[in-house]
């Protein structure tokens, strides 16, 4: 066979690969998962002290997480264009009932409560469902609260939170790996006062964001960021960011991490004149769902820190991430990084792909997991 055909050949599938992440946004590492006759956590490690169990073990493509003041959890879903609630009845700190919401979505990620209401992010609408605990098995008819939202899939995908200005936070990533967007469009985090309908953009230069929280003592937003790819295996990283007002400008598509220009857009902005992130994550780990814990169960080594959900690369020579990791903050500062849950990846293997995190009122901590469809519980033990 010739020599340059199979190059050629080999480097068209790698560009066929890649062109597929870029514009279906879901492409995943083809990697085995461990026996299906094994345990889920058996190979789960934590620190110790505490336990790791399934909360619930039917819930396809789970990825974002939100609770609700009565206790039902809503979970948002990517590819599968569903939203499930999720229900603890007899609490055992193990789920008895999963309804399906809505399906036929699309990528449905984001979900968020208020005043009883169940808002879900579409790729370019927001839906609001009201009063949806009412019946469950029978929810309401989406109503939508906009449709103005950027139809593109790469980076489609959003979480949305309510702060607690009461405006609606809803990022739009960049339509692409890297390029320069519309700056006022694309690679933004904007967010949406529902009582006047008005829209504004909150912070710009931010990649990807699937993932922020505010700070429980300065209500001060803080997020993760996912940092571009085929720059090699160990750069750019991925970001914990801060952002105390609006109007900052994170780096994207100038410069990546604290002072990395990008090689095609570096020399139009100075590293130096962009907001830097408060800690640099691992190159492609994708650090997606973060949240502060607000606990009293843990130890206090980790009350006030923040717990991020990494989902794992998809094109490093050597796989990274699929786990949990846990940042502490102290004085509004990020002062420690450590491995908190991990497991997922074992030996080149992945079992599971961690998307978010949400605390819970007891002081445990559920981890949502979109390749094993399964969401994960951890409590501390005395």
């Amino acid at each position: 066979m010739n020599s340059r055909w199979l190059t050629g050949g080999v480097l068209a599938i790698a560009l066929a690969l890649a062109v597929a992440y870029q514009y279906r946004g879901y492409l995943t590492p083809v990697l085995p998962s461990p026996s299906a006759t094994e345990s889920p956590v058996e190979r789960l490690r934590v620190p110790p002290g505490f336990r790791i169990g399934v909360y619930a073990d039917a819930v396809p493509g789970a990825r974002s997480l939100t609770l609700s003041p009565s206790g039902t959890l809503f979970v948002g879903t990517r590819v599968e264009g569903k939203v499930y609630a999720i229900l603890d009845l007899d609490g055992d700190a193990v789920a008895d009932r999963v309804y399906t919401i809505a399906s036929g979505l699309q990528m449905p990620n984001g979900v968020a409560v208020r005043d009883g209401d169940l808002y879900v992010a579409e790729v370019s609408r927001i839906l609001r469902f009201p009063g949806v605990e009412r019946d469950l098995a029978h929810p309401p008819a989406p109503l939508v609260v906009t449709a103005d939202y950027p139809h593109d899939g790469h980076h489609g995908w959003k979480f949305i939170a309510f702060g607690p200005d009461g405006w609606l936070y809803v990022p739009v990533g960049a339509p692409c790996n890297v390029c320069l967007p519309d700056e006022d469009t694309y690679a933004v985090v904007t967010r949406l006062d529902l009582a006047s309908g008005k829209r504004e953009v909150f912070a710009r230069g931010v990649r990807n964001t699937v993932g922020f929280d505010w700070n429980p003592l300065t209500g001060v937003l803080w997020f993760t960021d996912n940092g571009r790819d085929w720059l090699g295996d160990d750069r750019p990283p991925d970001e914990l960011d801060r952002a105390p007002r609006s109007g900052l400008h994170f780096g994207f598509p100038f410069c990546h991490g604290r002072d990395l220009p990008d090689p095609e857009y570096g020399h139009l902005r100075d590293c130096c004149t962009l907001t830097p992130p408060v800690m640099e994550l691992g190159p492609h780990v994708a650090a997606l769902g973060m949240r502060f814990y607000t606990g009293t169960r843990f130890p206090r080594h980790y009350r006030g820190g923040i717990f991020i959900a990494e989902h794992g690369s998809w094109n490093r020579s050597v796989p990274v991430g699929y786990r949990v990791v846990f940042v502490g903050v102290q004085d509004g500062k990020p002062i420690s990084h450590e491995i908190f849950a991990e497991g997922w990846l074992h030996d080149g293997l992945t079992s599971g792909r961690p998307v978010d995190v949400q605390p819970m009122p007891d002081g445990s901590l559920l981890v949502s997991d979109d390749k094993g469809g399964r969401i994960y519980r951890i409590s501390y033990e005395d």
